[in-house]
C-alpha cells in the first residue's frame, strides 16, 4: 500500500485519472492510497501528479 500527499483538494472525480486509486482528505490536502502494481505504475501515477501542477507532499511507500 502506497500513499501520495498532494497540496489541494482533488474532485473524487479524478479518480479514474488516478487509476482508481482512493481519495481521502487530511485539512487542505488529499491523500491518494492504493497498491502500485510495480514501478512503472508509480512513475505514471507521479508524472499524472506532475502534469496537473499539483504540489506533491509526500509518497510513503511502507503503509501495510
Amino acid at each position: 500500500m502506497t500513499k501520495i500527499k498532494v497540496g489541494g483538494h482533488l474532485d473524487k472525480k479524478w479518480k479514474n485519472y488516478f487509476d482508481g486509486m482512493d481519495f481521502k482528505y487530511d485539512g487542505d490536502n488529499t491523500i491518494l492510497s492504493g497498491n502500485m502494481k510495480d514501478e512503472a505504475f508509480m512513475h505514471g501515477i507521479l508524472n499524472r501528479i506532475r502534469d496537473l501542477n499539483l504540489k506533491l507532499i509526500s509518497v510513503d511507500t511502507s503503509v501495510e
